[in-house]
């Protein structure tokens, strides 16, 4: 592994020397928990911004941290031209002919001048094909294109969806998202709207909050609608006529219904939901590099989508657990306009919304622009990390200077403002400096080659070409693999804007009512109404009565029917202490009104929506009507069927969920099996990292036990050598006396000479056995070194092969977990009469007109 190549930091470049101007062999690391502070990078065009950019994100790729890039000008999709082989085949189709041509070489030439250029760049700078194949390998790329199908397209007019319970509970945070929100719609028509004058403004918000804070959906053409007949009557103190009169109401929805019917805003309804987890993270929680070009939009769709997205993720961060780790990286590129100084376009209040908070939830922010002056300094002033490349003006190097001082300011730095101003003036292309508050000075360094080929912006041509095999991938794939989970079986948490909920309603709707047709015929005389065939019934006025809108265009030779169904709505609370789950489901059922209509019609019922549906007040004028069974035209025999409906829901539904016994963690309602894991992969590295400390932990004791015994036994072997040197030299002493005594004493035989040579012969007799003493300890020495050894190797296998498993989030065992609401958690919000229209042909054959 290169030196640069270490967990947790990002290889930027080298360290720069401007007095040699010339980089050092240092490498210029930086760590990915600094990036949680958020970025700016600012520089003129030449600068080297885009490389380093593209750098920075090919590291975040690299690291396994995902990354959101909006790409207004085209640069960044140079982010899929990777080749690992390094071949000018692999060039040619992707350089610049102009550029070819200027140089007077042939396309193939120009290639393999690129191919070798690039070659050597890369190992230049420590890096090779390999690296580039670790690039490809770690994370999934892909151009999206909103409004247009260049690219992959993102449905973003589909719907506006309710916010997550975190937004929703927090007011502070629901105005906020209602009111950019709002701004970014009125943008896209050409209004200027005050959220505090304008009355399409106040109007428009009044209806998201109220549909929001019920947990409901709008799309745009139900928003249509709600404009024309507001589900309420006054705004404030003041009558919805007197504030904003019929007439007004009604310009206003007819130019945004001409927004909904032009057919150049049909991309804006097309392709993946804007969902931030799926732009982030694919189906199996591989990381994504998801860049949204916007190259191709005019001003004022930039601002809506913008506005759009930042909302979605600061919708996702709060629904994010906190932590002081890197979780994902949002990058802006050519970001001015977005956050001016002095004007409040509707982009400004959610990104400077993440630039506060998304740092406690992992979420980086990298913008990056060559226009300084255009940026407010105030609101980026929390900013943790200034990457500072050549500017082109004095006055852009005084704002900043003026920003810089204001983020050291902020965070308690201090701060030369003459050093780095003449640093500033001296530095050149791909030569930035870094001003980082957590480290104690800035940092001069020069960028890395690009494992990426930049050939520059890429043009419509060639996103399509790129985003070709996969939308021919997204088109063969089976309609059941992007068919959203059935409600019974998960909920949704209503994170994202869900624009694939309203399709996939519409469609159930639309199923459930073919099963209804098939139930609803014409019953005997006795059991239906009185009114005539055809006619729609009379209905006394507390019996609630609602219609399916009508879609679609006439078809000829067929009529317009409706027929009758029940229509239930009903919260249902899934609660789990153990589980940790305490979530409301809407949903909404439909039930065939048969001619022998009871006390249980939801035995047949489908469930058509997890929201309430979007519902008139009046049938379309040439509609004919099925009969209506005689039990529905009685206010009571709703009552009766609402609590049926409760039973029906009480016996049916269930939240499944994933639980994590080993980690003692469950999934969130709606969370996918892949995001589930993405979740438990730090909880289940720190369980890695426990299991290490126990394995070492419970033979620490055996380790302390055989140490002790080893210093005891060499104690004990330096005792019995040092008894058995002590022993000789008596045992000498003593033969010497013996010996001496009897050639110089008296009596050859005398007492005190037999005495001194029996002394001596037992010292001999110790002497002789002291070896064999010193000989046993130091056996027992070398054996309990061995056990010692033994039990060191067999804790360093055991922690070994942990270190050495796989990803242990991805081996964890989950196990499915069916919640049941109680009887008392059910509320039954209403039950309806609901006409359902049909297109009915001549043979008696119908197809529905809705859905």
């Amino acid at each position: 592994m290169a030196t640069f190549d270490r967990r947790g930091a990002l290889y930027l470049g080298r360290l720069y020397d401007l007095a040699k101007d010339a980089p050092r062999k240092e490498p210029c690391l930086y760590d990915t928990r600094d990036l949680t502070t958020h970025a700016v990078c600012v520089g003129m065009t030449g600068s080297g911004k885009t490389g380093l950019g593209i750098a920075l994100l090919e590291e975040a790729a690299l690291a396994g941290i995902p990354s959101l890039i909006v790409d207004p000008k085209g640069d960044l999709g140079d982010l899929l031209l990777t080749f690992p082989d390094l071949r000018p085949e692999s060039f040619r189709p992707w350089v610049d002919e102009t550029e070819a041509a200027r140089q007077g070489l042939s396309i193939d030439d120009y290639a393999a001048e690129i191919a070798r250029s690039w070659k050597q760049g890369l190992k230049a700078w420590g890096q090779d094909g390999d690296r580039i194949a670790r690039l490809q390998a770690s994370a999934d790329a892909a151009i999206y294109t909103p409004g247009s199908s260049a690219g992959l397209p993102l449905s973003v007019l589909r719907s506006f969806g309710a916010p997550p319970p975190q937004i929703r509970d927090d007011a502070e945070a629901l105005r906020e998202r209602i009111t950019a929100t709002v701004s970014g719609i009125l943008a896209l028509l050409g209004i200027e709207g005050d959220p505090l004058r304008s009355r399409e403004h106040i109007l428009l918000s009044t209806l998201l909050e109220s549909a929001w804070r019920q947990g409901r959906d709008l799309d745009l053409a139900s928003l249509v609608r709600q404009i024309q007949s507001p589900p309420f009557d006054r705004i404030g103190v003041v009558d919805l006529e007197s504030f904003f009169p019929a007439k007004g109401r009604g310009d206003l929805a007819m130019t945004m219904n001409g927004l909904l019917a032009s057919p150049g805003f049909a991309g804006w309804r097309e392709g993946e939901p804007l969902d931030i987890a799926r732009l982030l993270f694919t189906p199996d929680g591989r990381p994504r590099m998801s860049i949204l070009s916007i190259a191709h939009l005019p001003e004022s769709e930039r601002m809506f989508f913008v506005t759009i997205l930042l909302n979605e993720v600061v919708a996702w961060t709060r629904a994010q657990p906190g932590t002081s780790n890197l979780r994902a990286v949002l990058y802006m590129d050519e970001f001015f306009g977005y956050v001016p100084p002095t004007a409040n376009p509707p982009s400004k209040r959610p990104l400077l919304t993440l630039m506060k908070q998304a740092r406690a939830f992992g979420l980086g922010v990298v913008l990056a622009t060559q226009n300084p002056v255009d940026l407010d300094y105030k609101g980026l002033s929390n900013t943790g990390t200034w990457f500072l490349g050549r500017l082109q003006t004095e006055r852009d190097k005084a704002r900043v200077l003026e920003g810089l001082e204001g983020a050291s300011a902020a965070a308690g730095g201090r701060f030369d403002r003459a050093r780095i101003e003449g640093t500033l003036a001296r530095l050149k292309s791909r030569v930035f400096l870094m001003n980082n508050v957590r480290q104690d000075e800035p940092v001069l360094f020069q960028t890395r080659f690009t494992l990426s080929y930049l050939r520059g912006p890429l043009t419509r041509t060639q996103i399509k070409i790129l985003m070709g095999p996969r939308k021919a991938a997204i088109g063969a794939r089976p309609a059941a693999e992007s068919a959203a989970p059935p409600a019974s079986a998960m909920v949704s948490p209503g994170g994202s804007m869900a624009a694939g909920r309203v399709k996939a309603a519409a469609a159930r709707i639309a199923a459930a009512a073919a099963r209804v047709a098939s139930a609803s015929v014409p019953g005997p005389p006795a059991a239906a109404s009185d009114a005539p065939e055809g006619e729609r019934t009379l209905l006394p006025s507390d019996v609630p009565e609602f219609f399916l809108p009508l879609r679609g265009q006439p078809s000829p030779g067929r009529s317009l029917l409706y027929r009758p169904a029940l229509l239930g709505t009903a919260r249902v609370h899934f609660a789990s202490s153990r589980e940790r789950i305490d979530q409301w489901e809407m949903v909404a059922l439909l039930a065939p009104l048969r001619a022998d209509a009871g006390e249980e019609p939801w035995d047949k019922a489908e469930t058509v929506a997890d929201a309430e549906p979007d519902l008139e007040k009046n049938p379309d004028p040439a509609g004919r009507f099925a009969p209506l069974p005689a039990a529905a035209t009685r206010a009571r025999s709703y009552e009766v069927w609402s609590r049926s409906l409760s039973d029906a829901l009480y016996r049916t539904r269930v939240l499944t969920i994933l639980a994590c016994r080993g980690l003692d963690q469950s999934s969130s309602p709606g969370e996918s099996e892949a995001a589930f894991r993405s979740r438990l992969a730090e909880p289940a590295r720190r369980r890695r990292d426990e299991e290490i400390e126990a394995v070492r932990g419970r033979h620490a004791s055996r380790i302390a036990s055989l140490r002790e015994s080893i210093r005891a036994a060499g104690e004990r072997t330096e005792h019995e050598r040092s008894a058995y040197q002590q022993q000789t030299l008596q045992t000498a002493i003593s033969m010497g006396a013996a010996v001496l005594g009897a050639l110089f004493g008296r009596k050859l035989g005398s007492t005190g000479n037999i005495g001194r040579g029996t002394t001596a012969a037992r010292g001999l007799g110790r002497t002789l056995r002291e070896p064999e003493d010193a000989g046993r300890a130091e056996d027992k020495v070398e054996t309990l070194t061995q056990q010692l050894a033994s039990l060191e190797a067999e804790i360093q296998a055991e922690t070994a092969n942990l270190q050495a498993s796989g990803d242990p989030a991805a081996e964890l065992a989950l196990e499915k977990m069916n919640i049941r609401p109680k009887k008392s958690d059910i509320t039954v919000s209403r039950v309806v009469l609901v006409w359902t229209p049909w297109r009915l042909a001549a043979d008696g054959t119908a197809e529905p007109a809705f859905g």
